[in-house]
């Protein structure tokens, strides 16, 4: 009998987490953090008011998804990383900024849309630059599968968006297609969409742009 590979979001990489970082985890996790249990979350009761919510998914560093809140004070964003350099420096700039409409969960994305998003409670998702695992035989390992859309997909609200960008075109092709795949989810334009404002360019980004390198930006809404 043939066993189905689980959906993960993540393979998990060791890496140095600084004195700052850890710092930050220690005093401002308690705070900001989000410790799903065996109940969905009370997007309410977490971020203290009534708003519209926004997935971050894979933040990295947090610089784009601290400038994002830091731009839309009026959204709630939920924010999940397995990395724990990432988590610590998000929190550092939550603090820096003094934003209060970011929360943070460390763990498998995967695992918080199957257990804790009520269904229909986001407004909007955010993936940016997912690991593209450009070689062939990691491409099973591409976060965007068709089980993990349709995740998403249970957990937007109707007219509720996903966004996401890469700078690899064979996956933004992958990414099409599986978006498309989705029945309660239609493309917002013909294929690839311009760079919203309200994504900020990233260093990384802005240095690929500045060698030539696309980037494709995809936003897909639900019916």
């Amino acid at each position: 009998m043939t066993e189905h590979r689980p959906i993960r979001s993540f393979v998990l990489r060791q890496g140095r987490v600084s004195k700052a970082q850890r710092n930050a985890l220690g005093r401002l996790m308690p705070e900001y953090g989000i410790t799903p249990g065996e109940e969905p979350l009370d997007f309410d009761r977490c971020f203290g008011r009534s708003a519209p919510r926004i997935l971050e998914i894979g933040f990295g560093m947090g610089e784009t998804t601290a400038a994002i809140a830091q731009a839309n004070p009026k959204n709630d964003y939920l924010a999940i990383e397995v990395h724990t350099p990432g988590v610590g420096s998000l929190l550092k700039r939550i603090e820096e900024l003094e934003l209060m409409n970011i929360r943070v969960i460390q763990g498998d994305v995967v695992e918080v849309l199957k257990h804790a998003l009520p269904p229909e409670s986001l407004q909007g998702v955010h993936i940016f630059f997912p690991d593209p695992w450009p070689k062939a035989r990691h491409h099973k390992r591409r976060l965007i599968q068709p089980g993990f859309i349709a995740l998403l997909a249970r957990a937007l609200r109707p007219g509720g968006y996903i966004h996401v960008a890469t700078d690899w075109q064979d996956y933004a092709e992958q990414i099409l297609t599986v978006l498309k795949g989705e029945p309660r989810l239609a493309n917002t334009v013909i294929d690839y969409a311009p760079r919203p404002d309200y994504r900020p360019l990233t260093k990384f980004e802005q240095r690929g742009l500045r060698l030539g390198h696309d980037v494709w930006d995809l936003v897909f809404q639900k019916n």
